[in-house]
């Protein structure tokens, strides 16, 4: 493939990307791949089977045969997110007497389809060296419930958007071990809007919106390490930085638009996974991945040029972990099967800490797929998981600026995600 037409695959692929539902704990998206979603991501880490592995492993860049590799792949999720009231109260702006705004409903369907692209390029230089690049996106959440949602004046619509380009190298130190780098360029936008009260004798539609928004591109790097212990057994150790980042710009709503900024430190993350070849046929593959939700502890937004808090919405993350473990099978020469399980903790642990705009809890994955070659270049990859979330309760008040109301938004969310993935391999 000539220079020219790989750079505009690659645009493309960036340029196709969509709102995202969330995938991983938190925010995060997992799906970096296709092919991972057939045995749950399990051992992503010291699986090197394509030019993908630039973002799980940059070393399993050397276990890639010499010439070109070209991965694209897309992912479907259909999300379901839906709430059910347990006691919420209506917002009153002082004690009573004072009227009580409308209550609103339990806010309708919140989830819905979000697709996610990505592309990877990975090449040898020598027999020992190897760099690539992969574009794809790394973080996203987007969930929007009706106007007259008793949440609304906690949130009524939320995007959040991170694509990472992820240029890479990797050196074979020799036969037993491989050593990765990579450079992560993050351009990250935010949408966040919320409900503000106008008036308590009219329905809850005549609400007026708040819609704060900005953008930032941040930098980070990921270092992994291959180690080939056996020869049937390989373990994958990899970490990725956390990336700080300085969103600017601006709250607006009816009375005017004022310039802001909130400061966002994205996690970093560790990851140990083995793969363990069993006869000719069987691959087993586990995983430990730790991420550091921890550096967020509420979003603070302040005035860009005062430097005054406007608002400051307390999320409470914790660090949380994730495992996972599954199975490769070689069923002919053409046909590789996969399945795996996962469970993925949520960095929110308490009622009062989930938001409406994050209503995460943790989840359990189930799925399959295989790999099939259409010749000796060229091989696609399909998958299919199923995501179950534990029951997310919410007992949180409502803030309007800096300033507590006696709102409290009660309940409980109920998510379930279906994800569809295809991907296309090709060699030369």
């Amino acid at each position: 493939m000539k220079p020219n037409r790989l750079a505009l695959w690659i645009t493309l692929a960036v340029g196709s990307f969509a709102s995202s539902g969330v995938l991983a704990a938190g925010f995060q998206l997992q799906n970096q791949n296709g092919a991972g979603t057939g045995y749950a991501y399990a051992g992503a880490a010291a699986v090197a089977e394509d030019a993908s592995t630039i973002f799980f492993n940059p070393a399993g860049m050397t276990y890639l045969a010499e010439g070109h590799h070209l991965s694209g792949a897309l992912t479907v999720l259909d999300r379901s997110l839906e709430f059910k009231d347990r006691g919420s109260n209506a917002l009153r702006l002082a004690a009573p007497p004072a009227p009580a705004y409308p209550l609103g409903g339990d806010g309708g369907q919140a989830g819905g389809q979000s697709y996610l692209p990505a592309a990877y390029w990975a090449m040898s230089i020598t027999p020992d060296w190897r760099v690539g690049v992969g574009v794809s996106p790394t973080f996203g959440n987007a969930t929007e419930w009706d106007d007259a949602f008793i949440g609304r004046y906690q949130g009524s619509y939320s995007e959040i958007k991170a694509i990472n380009i992820n240029p890479s190298v990797a050196w074979k130190v020799n036969q037993q071990v491989s050593l990765g780098f990579g450079v992560n360029v993050v351009r990250f936008e935010a949408d966040l809007r919320s409900k503000i009260p106008v008036t308590a004798a009219l329905p809850a539609t005549v609400d007026v919106e708040n819609k704060l928004s900005g953008h930032d591109t941040g930098y980070g790097w990921n270092a992994g390490a291959m180690f080939q212990v056996t020869p049937t057994t390989r373990i994958g150790l990899t970490y990725r930085s956390s990336i700080d980042l300085k969103v600017e710009g601006k709250s607006k709503n009816p009375a005017g638009s004022t310039p802001v900024q909130v400061k966002i430190e994205l996690p970093d993350s560790a990851s140990l996974a083995v793969s363990q070849r069993i006869g000719d046929r069987l691959e087993l593959l586990a995983d430990y991945t730790w991420t550091g939700w921890s550096s967020i502890p509420s979003l603070r937004v302040t005035n860009r040029n005062t430097g005054a808090l406007l608002t400051d919405e307390h999320l409470g993350f914790k660090d949380s972990y994730r495992v996972g473990v599954g199975a490769q099978y070689q069923y002919s020469d053409a046909l590789r099967l996969r399945a795996g399980v996962a469970y993925d903790q949520s960095p929110i642990r308490s009622a009062s800490d989930r938001t409406v705009r994050l209503p995460d809890s943790d989840r359990t994955w189930l799925a399959f797929g295989f790999n099939y070659k259409l010749n000796k270049q060229t091989s696609v990859d399909v998958g299919y998981a199923h995501l179950f979330f534990d029951k997310a309760k919410i007992n949180r008040q409502t803030v309007l600026g800096t300033t507590g109301t006696t709102q409290f938004v009660r309940g409980e969310f109920e998510t379930s995600v279906n994800i569809f993935s295809l991907q296309l391999n090709h060699h030369f």
